[in-house]
């Protein structure tokens, strides 16, 4: 049995689809809300629920089960990201329990630039839970991503949501010369497949990005063109833009979350360009293939 946490989510949908048209018995791990989940539909998985310090459940949840994928993150909530009580203690405690269940695999998703010495919170907290993880004593895989993009992501989206939503012009952390590394949602669980038959890489820590290194600025040009959307891009320096932001998703309940971004994007968040190849015996896609799915995004917010 796989046990799934943050299933529900952009990655975690895809990997469940995979991993359930494989063959693979799934169950998924949803926390107590009075929101229906968004659990992929036509695929047949088993349902747990458990609150992130709820040890019983997740007890319970985790019998029988031999792999677990952790996607749990916060940073999709922009201005109301809770990365102390979600995306770290969620960590601690699912690691541990895992440990004590003896479970063989732990899979962790981080992100390029996990530091716990960052200057940005969510980078910084991805480096606490990787810490935690490791000394929790389960088998662990850590990949830390590049920026994942796809139908239902938060990058590109909320990127074209942003840009319809601003009129006129668009702002841009920096000189928008920071440069990234996209890679398509189905390279990446892809890769979390191929790691899953591989022993060689337990207790290893795998920086994972796409075949091409584009800036801010490129990107938001691919955003544009798919979108048919010309705007002026107006650099701002990142504490300036950080501010705007934050008043921004305070004062317009529906606006795109982009706080995150602003921190993301401020530097470079880079690795070798041969990793899926080199690696994986993958060939990643392009970002310019792949971003049709962004035509009918909306334009409005409240």
């Amino acid at each position: 049995m796989i046990l799934v946490t943050g299933g529900t989510g952009f990655i975690g949908q895809v990997l469940v689809r995979q991993l359930v048209s494989l063959g693979y018995p799934v169950r998924l791990l949803l926390n107590p809300s009075m929101n229906s989940p968004r659990i992929p539909k036509g695929v047949a998985v088993d349902v747990a629920i458990a609150g992130i310090q709820d040890e019983r459940n997740l007890r319970a949840a985790m019998k029988g089960v031999r792999t677990v994928f952790h996607f749990i993150g916060t940073e999709w909530k922009g201005i109301n990201a809770d990365y102390l009580n979600t995306d770290i203690q969620s960590a601690e405690m699912f690691s541990k329990v895992a440990a004590q269940m003896n479970v063989e695999r732990f899979f962790y998703l981080s992100h390029i630039g996990a530091d716990k010495s960052s200057a940005y919170a969510v980078l910084k907290a991805k480096a606490i839970a990787e810490a935690a993880i490791r000394s929790s004593g389960v088998p662990f895989t850590i990949l830390r991503s590049a920026v994942v993009y796809g139908p239902g992501d938060h990058f590109t989206e909320s990127f074209a949501r942003y840009i319809r939503s601003v009129p006129q012009m668009i702002m841009l952390p920096g000189k928008g010369e920071s440069r990234i590394q996209p890679i398509w949602v189905e390279d990446l669980v892809t890769c979390l497949l191929l790691c899953l038959d591989n022993d060689k890489t337990i207790f290893q820590t795998i920086i994972l990005g796409g075949m091409e290194v584009l800036t801010i600025n490129q990107c938001i040009d691919l955003i544009l063109s798919a979108i048919g959307k010309k705007k002026r891009i107006l650099h701002i320096p990142p504490p300036g833009l950080r501010t705007i932001i934050v008043a921004l998703e305070q004062w317009f309940e529906n606006f795109p979350r982009m706080y995150f971004w602003m921190d993301y994007l401020a530097e470079d968040r880079i690795t070798a360009l041969d990793v899926l190849p080199r690696e994986f015996g993958l060939m990643p896609t392009r970002m310019s293939q792949n971003l049709s799915y962004l035509e009918n995004i909306g334009n409005k917010y409240k």
